[in-house]
């Protein structure tokens, strides 16, 4: 039996994925009402992270922040002492301490832990195409592989624990830049009179282009920013990407300018959409 606690645009996928593959799962979510497609296929629910820990053997996690997952695991009704010899398996995006202190704090209780954070965003998460990015041991890895296979295309083990939200945040960090220079020359190119979709479709295929772009392209040609990877997620990785690099000495200076341009998006009112949004910063610089 499994336990899927996060049913936000990510995780609502992933445990369906497993529900399809003929997992039995009990889910939990802060609002139930985004559980309903789930418990109509035959996810079962909780009414508390405490109440799911004591039906199930792993425990998946997809939650917003760190503050969310301590909560939902050390919190009054967390589930970490109600799991003793089980697996906790934390998709969520947090820093590398975080999952490192998740670890030590859920050994205390005899729980085992991995740092499974993914890449991709929504589409990816439908189609069961993730990349998961491990830290901590092996053999817990190897318990839950059959189970990520259904919600991912690849699994990646980065080493010890802490690992995998370290690997998370330097490719969320190209992702944003990636996203951030690709809009930024569109609007420069729009400036200086080319057409729009002639100009995305020669810089698409070109070789300074990160193939993600691709998958922004009728996004940002239409102008339509419904969320697939909430902007005002990625202005909280680019924090947590400050937050390590100051631990360990790293000088980001392009991070630093990328996190303030996404930070300068948020107070546009940007947050809730798609991190392509971004290019609507550059528009409204270009006026």
């Amino acid at each position: 039996m499994i336990g899927f606690i996060g049913l936000g645009i990510m995780g609502n996928h992933m445990a369906e994925n497993l529900i399809e593959q003929g997992y039995d799962v009990v889910v939990h979510n802060r609002t139930k009402s985004k559980a309903t497609n789930l418990l109509e296929k035959g996810a079962q629910w909780a009414d508390t992270p405490k109440e799911l820990a004591k039906q199930v053997d792993v425990i998946f996690t997809m939650l917003t922040n760190e503050e969310v997952v301590e909560t939902f695991a050390f919190g009054e009704d967390g589930f970490i002492n109600e799991f003793e010899g089980k697996l906790w398996v934390d998709c969520s995006t947090v820093g590398p301490k975080a999952s490192e202190r998740f670890a030590e704090q859920a050994s205390t209780q005899a729980v085992r832990f991995l740092d499974a954070p993914v890449s991709g965003s929504k589409i990816p998460a439908q189609k069961g195409e993730l990349i998961f990015l491990v830290g901590g041991k092996e053999e817990d890895l190897e318990q839950v592989r059959p189970m990520l296979e259904v919600m991912g295309k690849d699994i990646q083990h980065h080493g010890n624990h802490g690992k995998g939200s370290a690997m998370k945040l330097v490719i969320n960090l190209m992702l944003a830049q990636a996203t951030a220079a690709f809009s930024e020359a569109l609007a420069f190119g729009q400036s200086i009179g080319l057409d729009k979709q002639t100009l995305m479709d020669t810089l698409l295929n070109s070789p300074t282009t990160a193939p993600i772009m691709q998958a922004k392209r009728d996004k940002m040609l239409n102008e339509d920013f419904s969320e697939h990877f909430p902007l005002e997620h990625m202005y909280k990785d680019l924090h947590l990407v400050s937050e390590a690099a100051y631990d360990s000495g790293a000088s980001l200076p392009i991070a630093s300018s990328t996190k303030e341009l996404y930070s300068l998006a948020k107070q546009h009112g940007l947050g809730r959409e798609d991190l392509s949004a971004i290019y609507k910063v550059f528009q409204a610089s270009k006026r």
